[in-house]
């Protein structure tokens, strides 16, 4: 059974994709939000907890108008046609990220969204969108300073004012597109995920390359800064005949 449980995609490589086809970025970016539907639905199958996409940055601001004004366009499109599907599917969506600066009615549809499904048990569906991970950290680092002004802040006090504390730490990140950076993305949560970078754009991703990555990383032992637990046993094991060595030569002494 996979030890992976939350998994966080950085969605890259939209641009490329149509440049390299001679079409605007913005062609890339709608033929990527095609994939999202099927991502989703593979790691539901996969029995992943939680599965957190990187939709749309902070720095992503200073990008054209046309393109951010397209990207928030797919977000609603996105929504309006999988509400329904989410719904029956038992997924629980959420929206982190500040997101006041999304046009009303796109911010009216997330909000309805998160309530329908906010009593869901089953894959924790996260869009990060005008997302930072530093600027996730210093809203909580400034909410628990106004709450308790005389008190140290422990790890557990951050984690709990992450934007969605429940889906817990990262096990794994995907970046398509070939870049090799994490991009501000989940800082605090990605301590010690597992990292997998694809040359694969975007547009390009499968589910059936979805599952091949799951199922290699899942083989990977992850030791949280331990050491492995076979190289524990051994040095257990000449600990003991150390041990046992300076016994007897003790006692034949």
């Amino acid at each position: 059974m996979s030890t992976i449980k939350h998994v966080a995609i950085i969605m890259d490589g939209n641009g490329r994709w149509a440049k390299k086809r001679f079409r605007p970025r913005i062609w890339g970016h709608v033929r990527g939000s095609g994939v999202v539907s099927d991502i989703v639905q593979s790691a539901d199958d996969q029995g992943i907890k939680a599965l957190t996409l990187y939709a749309f940055s902070t720095e992503n601001w200073s990008r054209p108008v046309d393109e951010v004004s397209i990207l928030f366009k797919l977000l609603k499109k996105f929504l309006l046609k999988e509400q329904s599907r989410l719904i029956k599917n038992n997924v629980h969506f959420k929206v982190i990220g500040e997101i006041n600066g999304l046009p009303e009615d796109t911010v009216t549809l997330i909000k309805e969204t998160e309530a329908l499904t906010a009593k869901a048990t089953g894959l924790k569906l996260t869009f990060a969108f005008s997302y930072g991970g530093r600027s996730e950290i210093m809203r909580a680092v400034n909410q628990f300073q106004i709450q308790n002004p005389s008190k140290l802040m422990t790890e557990d006090d951050l984690s709990a004012r992450l934007y969605r504390p429940e889906t817990g730490d990262v096990d794994l990140m995907i970046r398509t597109g070939g870049e090799q950076r994490i991009s501000n993305f989940l800082l605090w949560q990605m301590a010690y995920a597992e990292l997998y970078f694809t040359p694969t754009k975007w547009p390009d991703f499968t589910a059936h390359e979805f599952k091949s990555i799951i199922d290699h990383v899942s083989c990977r032992e992850r030791r949280f800064g331990n050491v492995s637990a076979q190289t524990s046993l051994q040095m257990s094991i000449e600990l003991a005949e150390s041990n046992k060595t300076n016994f007897v030569q003790g006692v034949l002494s």
